[in-house]
């Protein structure tokens, strides 16, 4: 009942009964391990070196950073990686390999285990919908089992920012409220009259990264720029075009016009802004948007006017490629990578090599720009978003196009026989995979949970697992596993309901 399921399993003979008191070896680099370990399988625990438990970090692994080596015998668990990540990921299937009934009897086997892609991944919207803290680190610990090794956390957009930003409080005292939202997709006239918000302060995100550092996961943040900026400029109108125009934080869905500057200001704004999400996020990547940006408004802004002709550019719109790579340098000077929404067709320009692309709109555009020497995150929408209909009856978001469990399953990142790209940054390729988990009409957490199970455990067997095993033999596994899910309170919790896909007044 393993999702995703291990590079090689073979089956031994007999049982593994875990002891009422534990007992554990561990290596030095090993406790964090050890730990989650402890906590999975709730008893008491002594640490020794003798035999029962072990965990072992050899400093060299032949299955890489990510992998690992479980042997389950009747007198010994032994648990083997080259790196604390691969011993994290051995204790999630450990974890997974627990009896439902408590009765703590492992069945003895051995697993050689490593992950296909290096980026395994999951966007979670907090801007349009704000999660409970709680949640979060309920959902950070989903991903863990899974071995998803990514959350990238949406915290700002048109329609709240969601971080503390020392120095500008605005940004949460007006930008993270809004006072009613939209009912049904973009473009609908109803409105549910409720005010809506909440942020997160610097100090809860690092209890959280270090929460989930704790399961070998690491949060990629996201601040969405210059475009998607509505919530910051209803905080700090000067940041935009229009300065002395005073708008609220968007209520509607969809794309709102209003851009940031190409002034000082804007870029001042920009740089405290990375700097302080940079403090709060260890991760190498940080995500700066980039995605949908309008440009009517530089059109007619004297300033953008300018700067574009001081760059030598030929339109105002080319100024989207200029002000990501600023950012970009932003990011290199604070010993970060930046990670941007690949807008392919849609916008004019090209950005550094050294950027990571988020290939969202057609798995054509990630291979286009692996080919333009990027590192690219393969995230086609009709494979991997997840606020789309899973099918076409019950409940479901109101979103016009339908993902299937099997469809996100055949999906290949690899496709066309693409390279995989190196983690350390030096070579193109295809970095990974990830779920996006959008929030226009997923407003609670058991809307979440709806979106997110079974599509979640698809992807996360296409990217860890070897394709060798198919569609049939994932589906004959998952019943099992989704009793797993249900017994930790992983599914909604009760009946959710989402707006029509037709919504009138």
């Amino acid at each position: 009942m393993l999702i995703p399921y291990p590079a090689s399993l073979t089956p031994g003979s007999g049982y593994f009964t875990v002891p009422p008191t534990l007992r554990i070896s561990a290596d030095s680099g090993a406790g964090r391990a050890a730990k989650l370990l402890i906590d999975y399988l709730d008893r008491p625990a002594s640490f020794h070196s003798g035999p029962s438990i072990r965990l072992e970090l050899t400093g060299e692994h032949d299955l890489g950073p990510e992998g690992y080596s479980l042997t389950i015998t009747p007198d010994e668990l032994r648990l083997v990686a080259g790196a604390e990540a691969g011993l994290l990921h051995g204790v999630q299937t450990v974890r997974q390999l627990l009896p439902l009934d408590g009765s703590a009897v492992l069945p003895c086997l051995r697993i050689q285990d490593t992950p296909r892609l290096p980026w395994r991944g999951v966007l979670l919207d907090v801007a349009r919908h704000f999660m409970p803290l709680e949640f979060l680190y309920e959902f950070v610990d989903l991903l863990a089992l899974h071995k998803y090794n990514v959350l990238h956390l949406h915290l700002t957009d048109d329609q709240g920012w969601r971080i503390e930003i020392d120095g500008w409080p605005r940004l949460t005292e007006v930008g993270a409220w809004r006072t009613e939202s939209m009912v049904g997709p973009a473009g609908s006239t109803v409105f549910n009259g409720e005010p809506h918000g909440g942020f997160y302060t610097q100090r809860e995100l690092t209890g959280l990264v270090e929460f989930a550092a704790a399961r070998g996961v690491r949060i990629v943040p996201e601040i969405d720029l210059p475009g998607h900026v509505r919530a910051a400029l209803a905080a700090y109108p000067e940041l935009g075009n229009r300065p002395d125009t005073p708008i609220p934080v968007w209520t509607e869905w969809g794309v709102s016009p209003d851009i940031l500057g190409v002034h000082d200001k804007a870029f001042e704004f920009c740089r405290d802004v990375l700097g302080q999400t940079a403090a709060v996020f260890p991760s190498q990547h940080l995500h700066i948007g980039g995605d949908e940006c309008p440009t009517v408004q530089w059109e007619t802004s004297p300033v953008a006017q300018a700067r574009a002709a001081s760059l030598g550019l030929g339109t105002t719109a080319e100024l989207r490629g200029w002000f990501l790579g600023e950012l970009h340098k932003t990011l290199e000077e604070l010993g970060r990578r930046a990670v941007c929404w690949d807008e392919t067709g849609h916008s004019p320009g090209s950005l550094p090599a050294g950027m990571t692309l988020t290939a969202w709109r057609d798995a054509v555009h990630g291979a286009l720009a692996v080919d333009r020497g990027h590192q690219v995150i393969m995230a086609p929408h009709t494979s991997t978003y997840f606020d789309y209909p899973e099918g076409d009856t019950g409940d479901q978001p109101p979103r016009e196009l339908i993902t299937t469990l099997q469809d996100v399953h055949r999906f290949d990142p690899l496709a066309g026989g693409l390279p995989i790209a190196s983690p350390d940054g030096t070579q193109a390729g295809v970095l990974g995979t990830q779920a996006q988990l959008w929030t226009e009409h997923a407003p609670t957490p058991d809307h979440v949970r709806h979106l997110a199970f079974p599509r979640l455990c698809a992807l996360a067997e296409t990217a860890w697992s070897p394709t060798s095993r198919g569609y049939a033999d994932f589906v004959q596994r998952l019943p099992g596993h989704l009793q797993r899910l249900r017994a930790l309170g992983a599914l909604p919790r009760q009946r959710v309901r989402f707006a029509p896909r037709n919504t009138v007044p």
